[in-house]
């Protein structure tokens, strides 16, 4: 397959600068993969297509202040970097800009109780970062660091909430699952009256789900593995579920590409925690998921392959067509489809 093949023209007014004021408000395209049919609702209204019996499976994952900036104090050189991915206590991967620059052995002072020490460079043009500093780590980045918005997003958002889910618990990634941004506690109040399971499981969002495709054939494509867990508990409230007859609805492709990295081939969803670098692209079969809540993704993108491998290439093309045409909002703040 080629990258070119999943490339579309979007109007740069369409790409969302802002969330919309309410996060249940946003807008919902629904198609139905069974007929093709499309339908234009209210994400609130997601609770009209869910069945009792249904599990929706969310990601945990909470976004870090992953975006640091730091200074050569022999020579006041700018470093801006990224953290992606905890190796151990100090050292992360990361990518850093300007890359040219950025030489194993330089230490870059960040603020008065942080310092980056560039360790080594990875084939990929990477860095394994060593960060220096005294007392609780979290605290000190929640002070030194900005939440890496995407950099198709110039305006930058007042309430940093607003870029994590209601749900978020566990600290670790570099990029919202932005599919959940849309649910508000009193949805899932309302889904669980109707009674729609939600489980949770956990992949923090790295290099993985959000690098560009930069080769020509999809194939060629490499994905960098990203953490996830999925506890027993988990595994047997989504196993009873299916054997019960509902149906997994996937919240984010995140979510679906966990749940499939851990299921067997007729569906069966295992515990564990690992690492994981499941490429979904078109001719892929679904074990564990039936569904999928998302949003609208960049052209080229792995996550555009995933739901065309889901609905369809040329189906999900025209769907995006369509929400154009509709007026969409695209991409990390904008509005959602569901896909069943």
């Amino acid at each position: 397959m080629k990258t070119s093949d999943f490339y579309y023209e979007l109007p740069q007014e369409l790409i969302a600068q802002t969330p919309s004021d309410v996060r249940s408000e946003s807008r919902l395209l629904v198609y139905n993969r069974a007929d093709g049919s499309i339908e234009h609702r209210i994400f609130k209204d997601i609770t009209e297509y869910l069945r009792p019996g249904d599990v929706l499976v969310r990601n945990t994952t909470k976004v870090i202040p992953a975006r640091i900036f730091g200074e050569r104090e022999e020579t006041g050189g700018r470093m801006e970097f990224l953290l992606l991915k905890r190796i151990d206590e100090h050292r992360w991967e990361s990518l850093v800009k300007p890359g040219r620059r950025a030489k194993a052995g330089l230490r870059f002072k960040v603020t008065d109780e942080l310092y980056a020490v560039i360790e080594s460079v990875l084939d990929d043009g990477g860095r394994i970062v060593r960060l220096e500093y005294d007392g609780i780590f979290e605290e000190i980045l929640d002070r030194a660091g900005e939440l890496p918005l995407p950099p198709y997003i110039t305006s930058r958002t007042a309430e940093k909430g607003r870029y994590q889910t209601v749900y978020a618990k566990q600290t670790g990634s570099a990029a919202a699952p932005t599919a959940g941004l849309h649910f508000t506690d009193e949805l899932f109040a309302e889904l669980d009256k109707k009674g729609v399971e939600t489980v949770d499981i956990l992949l923090h969002v790295g290099l993985g789900t959000f690098r560009p495709v930069s080769v020509d054939t999809v194939e060629e494509h490499h994905m960098h593995s990203e953490h996830y867990e999925v506890s027993a508990e988990a595994a047997e409230r989504i196993n009873a579920a299916r054997r019960n007859g509902g149906r997994i609805i996937a919240v984010g492709t995140t979510s679906c590409r966990t749940l499939e990295s851990v299921a067997d081939a007729d569906g069966t969803v295992h515990p564990g925690t690992g690492e994981t670098d499941i490429f979904i692209t078109p001719g892929y079969r679904f074990k564990a998921v039936d569904a999928l809540v998302t949003n609208f993704h960049l052209p080229e993108s792995t996550l555009l392959m995933l739901i065309s491998a889901l609905a369809g290439r040329e189906n999900m093309l025209a769907a995006y067509q369509t929400a154009i045409e509709e007026r969409y909002r695209f991409f990390s703040f904008g509005d959602a489809m569901l896909i069943y």
